[in-house]
């Protein structure tokens, strides 16, 4: 059969040229497509199962990586800190194949030995790491419900390093940015930095609620729950749900699909990031039903 091709792409070499032309596009497409997800806190008052069932979920989508915007463990304790961490490697042992990249929450990190155990699982308390075309900045919040200006000049130095990279993302555990982008006030220093170095998406968690914003080009997200207990009134559409985003990137396009947990645990709605809005669920588009399986 393969000498039946090359005899006939000799004879047809016009034909062969754009085969050949095909298949490196095709190639250079495939690598540039790809899709992650982002899980949102696992702790504050965890819920018993759910994270667990987010994983399943998660592992039936096989994305490339995972990112975590923290809370992983319940923490706070010195004592029990230690216990708990091996408790989360028994828990992920069956998604180990999935790399899990870790933000820094307040249940992570509360003193200097609970951030000697939080650095056996992660590179640091921030750190970036590229992947395709994209690129990620992990910040640390933990233990300050602003970034510091370490936190800041980190950033604006990694991001003037990863310039060149046409897609950027910033993760942090506090939303430090909720005030002001709430109120459309572009003046504090992480939105100027994100704006200056073309950052297209700033997500974080620690509220346990889905929110979305949208500020001079930068979009900001508020993640759902991944076990965290729900605050309020724990309606669907206010953003009180669990689940995850899985997140698409096609070249310079990135695409967020929210997945609300099935059953018994949530019914696993499936909404885009822009049916979200400020106040929770716009309400023009109803969320779409999981497809059966």
């Amino acid at each position: 059969m393969c000498l039946r091709i090359k005899a006939w792409l000799s004879r047809f070499p016009v034909c062969a040229a754009f085969l050949v032309l095909l298949l490196c596009l095709q190639a250079a497409w495939a690598a540039d497509s790809f899709r992650f997800v982002i899980l949102g806190d696992r702790t504050g008052e965890a819920q018993p199962g759910v994270y667990e069932q987010v994983w399943r979920e998660v592992a039936a989508e096989k994305p490339a990586f995972v990112v975590s915007v923290g809370d992983t463990i319940e923490g706070l304790k010195d004592e029990d800190a230690d216990r708990e961490w091996r408790q989360l490697d028994l828990l992920l042992k069956p998604f180990e194949r999935y790399p899990l990249h870790l933000a820094p929450g307040n249940h992570d990190i509360w003193s200097a030995r609970s951030e000697r155990l939080f650095r056996d699982y992660a590179p640091g308390v921030h750190y970036s790491f590229d992947y395709g075309q994209a690129h990620f900045t992990i910040l640390d919040n933990s233990r300050s419900e602003e970034l510091s200006t370490e936190e800041l000049a980190f950033l604006e130095s990694d991001l003037k390093a990863h310039a060149a990279q046409p897609l950027k993302i910033i993760v942090s555990h506090r939303p430090s940015w909720l005030a002001y982008v709430a109120l459309q006030n572009p003046n504090f220093p992480l939105h100027e930095l994100a704006h200056r170095y073309g950052v297209q998406y700033i997500v974080a968690g620690h509220v346990h609620q889905m929110l979305h914003f949208e500020l001079e080009g930068v979009t900001y997200v508020s993640m759902v729950s991944s076990g965290g207990h729900l605050r309020s009134s724990g309606a669907y559409q206010d953003g009180w749900f669990f689940g995850h985003a899985l997140v698409q990137v096609n070249g310079k396009s990135i695409e967020f699909q929210i997945k609300e947990v099935g059953p018994p645990r949530g019914e696993g709605r499936v909404t885009r990031l822009a049916d979200w809005g400020m106040l929770g669920l716009i309400q023009k588009r109803q969320p779409e039903s999981a497809p059966a399986k």
